[in-house]
């Protein structure tokens, strides 16, 4: 493996983050690597490769900033669901070792912009009054498609169609694909479905007045009117131990197909 400059981000409002955080460091100074340590609030950019102790919120963010200086995030998982992790807190040793013995790809997920927010996941939208439903214009291309009265729209990539798209009702998506999908939040109508379109395409979703924004869920802002969602030119770089693993997790942490008596609550 060609020389890397390996960091250590983790969240500190996390329980146990700063014990994974100690483990991390021990391991990789028993391989003479000594990593630079900091929080998610205070990522740096002074390194190659990182490694990232949080729930899927903490590595969101990692892997945004880093995707505009082309740097890998491994995600070691100590949240709920742990969808973007790669390891437990208890596989970190092993973790460590195929990472040091170039057992690892790197996978480009893309992602959405919105001005100057990224979203790894989506965007989602909602109308300044969120006690009643909203009405939603949207055009692609700048070509006219249907009104959405609704209580939202979220606008997803394949890594976030898991998420809220996936609760909303929206497909589940490879995350190699090279598309979006737009999912209506509860729209007042039978026929309004998940459109997934091709990430070339360039999205508009008119409001009647301000709305509210939120990328990922983390940053939020208002908007007037009219909103302009594209892919993003820089992708979100996962170093991933197994290229088969998105199939693997969603049978394993989304249960996925199975049988609601063999699913231990």
């Amino acid at each position: 493996m060609k020389q890397k400059n390996f960091a250590i981000c983790y969240n500190k409002q996390i329980s146990h983050s700063i014990e994974v955080k100690d483990k991390l460091e021990k391991i990789l100074l028993a391989h003479n690597i000594d990593a630079q340590v900091f929080d998610i609030d205070e990522l740096k950019s002074e390194c190659n490769f990182v490694f990232v102790i949080g729930g899927d919120g903490t590595i969101l963010k990692a892997a945004r900033f880093y995707a505009k200086f082309k740097i890998p995030v491994f995600g070691i998982n100590l949240g709920r669901l742990g969808f973007l992790s790669q390891s437990g807190k208890e596989d970190i040793k092993l973790a460590v070792e195929k990472i040091l013995n170039d057992e690892f790809i790197i996978e480009d997920r893309i992602m959405l912009k919105c001005g100057d927010y990224t979203a790894l996941n989506d965007f989602v939208i909602k109308g300044c009054d969120t006690g009643r439903t909203s009405k939603f214009s949207l055009m692609i291309n700048d070509k006219f498609v249907c009104d959405y009265l609704a209580d939202g729209i979220i606008i997803s990539t394949p890594t976030g169609s898991t998420a809220y798209g996936l609760s909303a009702g929206g497909p589940v998506l490879a995350p190699s694909l090279n598309v979006f999908v737009i999912v209506p939040i509860c729209a007042h109508t039978l026929t309004a479905r998940p459109l997934v379109v091709s990430d070339t395409e360039k999205i508009t979703v008119c409001t009647e007045g301000q709305a509210f924004v939120s990328a990922d869920g983390q940053e939020s802002f208002e908007a007037d009117k009219e909103i302009c969602i594209k892919k993003s030119e820089f992708d979100a770089k996962l170093a991933l131990l197994n290229e088969t693993e998105f199939y693997s997790v969603l049978r394993s942490k989304l249960h996925w197909a199975t049988p609601p008596s063999y699913i231990s609550l």
